[in-house]
């Protein structure tokens, strides 16, 4: 539960959680569906191929939104759902085109998986990424779009869509300013004959009878050849699908979703996310959700790039959820999304690593309070840390040692006997005292994360530092005020007086400082650091460089 006094400064996740109880007082739909439901928080992806870190952000984003509601006593719920009656329309890169090919415009849910052990093509790709979601922290109740299709739950959505299928015609036009889209029934039947979803074309609607006729047209997409069969069905029980942003539109009331926010590229001005409210208003009168009203879409979030790079999960461009999760500990990851707002992007390096693996380990300080901040930060950090951490929350703070400090350990482990020598090593550094089998189990996993990053980036990053003499007179004055001081944040603005007094820039001379002791551009707050990391230590790494 949020400790009320210390949501003087309210991070933004609480801010939502405010926003949201705002709308369902004012709006008696809401009302019902809270009473009998929860707050539901949504989100969902087309497995089509290796799904990117960049909709981890996503699924982050809506579990941190879904545990403050829980902290505020509510009951929030996180539900992901696999689109997986969308059609297969490119194959992934990394699979056979020979193999794949005759399944193009088919639902993903009823093509074979690439691999054994997997129900479909759908479930082996949305899998990848849910099988690790207890490592990444994030809790959330797994469906499928085509289950729901089947089962009925968007017959009435369906219909209602069918009855006003020029109301939503017209909303095209309005918002495009012409015709794309605008003339084709809202429906997508699966073609009696070829099973195929993504080359139908649904023209005729008979409200009465409930029967929607259409054609597998053999040139309708550049991806996929259509039959030619012609046909009428029910729309009703997974024989077809609603297009997707009519079926954005209809999640929302059939779900009962008070919350979904999507990447930035979804809440352009007259893109998907505008035409999904406008329908939810005009048509199906729901309020769309948390961050949209009738009035407006809201803003997305930025992008989740890796070195500069923005991912395609159809195109297997850039780096997968799954595939990072065996690179970087999903706790760092997770850290670095939560402490970083959605509307600014983060760009991961590998270089960046230690910096992003040292700020958790101050944020945990500060949340034992075991370093001193001013209030504002204090809670900041407090509740970034509260909706950052896997699991239950510790009583005391976890084992994490500075990140140098596992390298320092990469760089000098002995062939044999390296998890012994590892951890006599910490205990002589002040990292450990009591052994227990949890510490040689965090030791062992820390150390091996150390040593990849080491091997893979670390190696190839060392960083030639010259000095001026003027920077070096700095140094030899700061090895003098190490040795006289213990207090972290008294050091730090001693630092600051002794580059004002040589009249230097403090930026050019922290950085020279962290790339002696870090061998990065940037890092912690330096006097406390210092402190914490042994003076001793620190003086011999500045001496060797004078």
């Amino acid at each position: 539960m949020v400790n009320r006094k210390e949501q003087k400064y309210i991070y933004w996740t609480d801010k939502v959680v405010e926003e949201v109880q705002q709308r369902v007082k004012q709006n008696k739909v809401l009302q019902k569906i809270v009473k009998e439901r929860g707050y539901i928080v949504y989100d969902e992806k087309t497995p089509s191929g290796k799904i990117h870190i960049g909709s981890g952000r996503g699924w982050v984003i809506h579990d941190i939104i879904a545990k403050s509601f829980r902290d505020h006593g509510l009951k929030g719920r996180f539900i992901l759902s696999s689109d997986d009656i969308d059609p297969m329309d490119s194959i992934p890169p990394d699979l056979p085109k020979e193999r794949f090919e005759k399944f193009l415009g088919i639902p993903l849910r009823n093509i074979p998986s690439p691999e054994k052990g997997y129900e479909s093509f759908a479930d082996y790709y949305f899998s990848q990424c849910t099988e690790l979601f207890d490592k990444w922290g994030i809790e959330a109740e797994l469906e499928s779009t085509g289950e729901r299709y089947i089962k009925g739950d968007f017959n009435r959505m369906i219909k209602i869509a069918l009855d006003n299928a020029d109301k939503i015609q017209n909303i095209y036009k309005k918002i495009y300013g012409k015709t794309i889209g605008a003339e084709k029934l809202p429906f997508n039947p699966i073609c009696e004959k070829c099973g195929k979803i993504g080359t139908t074309l649904a023209y005729e609607w008979n409200g009465d009878e409930e029967i929607v006729k259409y054609s597998c047209e053999p040139n309708l997409v550049e991806w996929a050849k259509g039959c030619g069969h012609k046909g009428e069905i029910s729309p009703y029980n997974g024989n077809g699908k609603l297009p997707w942003k009519v079926e954005w539109a209809a999640k929302w009331p059939t779900v009962g979703v008070v919350v979904e926010t999507a990447g930035k590229d979804h809440f352009t001005k007259g893109g998907s996310r505008t035409i999904a409210v406008a329908i939810s208003c005009e048509v199906f009168n729901y309020p769309p959700p948390w961050p949209s009203t009738c009035n407006n879409e809201g803003e997305g979030y930025e992008f989740f790039l890796v070195e500069g790079k923005k991912m395609s999960t159809s195109k297997g461009i850039g780096v997968s959820f799954a595939e990072i999760s065996q690179l970087v500990p999903p706790e760092i990851l997770r850290f670095l999304m939560v402490k970083t707002r959605p509307q600014t992007t983060v760009d991961f390096k590998e270089e960046n690593i230690p910096l992003i693996y040292n700020e958790l380990e101050r944020y945990e300080r500060i949340y034992y309070d075991l370093e001193k901040v001013d209030e504002r930060e204090r809670a900041n950090a407090k509740r970034i840390y509260e909706l950052a951490v896997i699991g239950e929350i510790p009583k005391e703070k976890p084992f994490r040692p500075p990140f140098e400090k596992l390298i320092e350990l990469v760089k000098i482990l002995p062939d044999n006997n390296q998890l012994e020598f590892a951890i006599n090593k910490l205990k002589e550094w002040n990292q450990i005292t009591v052994v227990t089998d949890k510490i040689k189990k965090d030791v062992e996993e820390k150390l091996a994360f150390a040593k990849s990053w080491y091997e893979d980036f670390g190696k190839v990053s060392e960083i030639k530092i010259e000095l001026t003499d003027g920077e070096k007179n700095i140094i030899n004055e700061l090895i003098d005020i190490i040795k006289e001081e213990y207090d972290g944040e008294n050091l730090q603005t001693k630092i600051f007086n002794l580059i004002n007094k040589h009249n230097s820039d403090p930026k050019k001379i922290f950085k020279k400082l962290y790339q002696i002791l870090l061998k990065t551009d940037r890092g912690p707050r330096l006097g406390p650091y210092i402190i914490e990391r042994g003076k001793e230590e620190v003086i011999q790494k500045l001496k060797a460089v004078l």
